[in-house]
């Protein structure tokens, strides 16, 4: 199991939309989550950032996350979501939640 958080700026002016949004998410995107092997995903608000954690249970998270991308379900879920958030400034060249380094951990 592979551990994975991430971090993405919220609009202060689309925080409301963005959690309306969360509060029904389609079975269809969440099938999709599940099917990509992922699990135990949770988002998290701190002022403008959001903090994204996931669990991937699979073998090739690169794969899977295409897979993801290429989901028609997915796309129309992030049509709606993306408008709602911008990049951090730590983000990489076209990284959109960018990759948080895991520093510690108790199990």
């Amino acid at each position: 199991m592979r551990r994975v958080a991430q971090v993405v700026h919220v609009l202060p002016e689309k925080t409301e939309d963005y959690r309306r949004l969360h509060r029904e998410v389609p079975e269809a995107v969440l099938d999709r989550l599940r099917q990509c092997h992922i699990a135990n995903y949770s988002i998290h608000l701190l002022g403008d950032r959001l903090f994204g954690y996931f669990e991937y249970h699979g073998e090739d998270l690169a794969a899977d996350l295409a897979a993801m991308a290429a989901d028609p379900a997915t796309h129309d879920w992030w049509r709606l979501t993306s408008p709602c958030q911008r990049p951090v400034d730590e983000a990489a060249p076209g990284e959109w939640w960018a990759a948080m380094e895991q520093v510690f951990l108790m199990e």
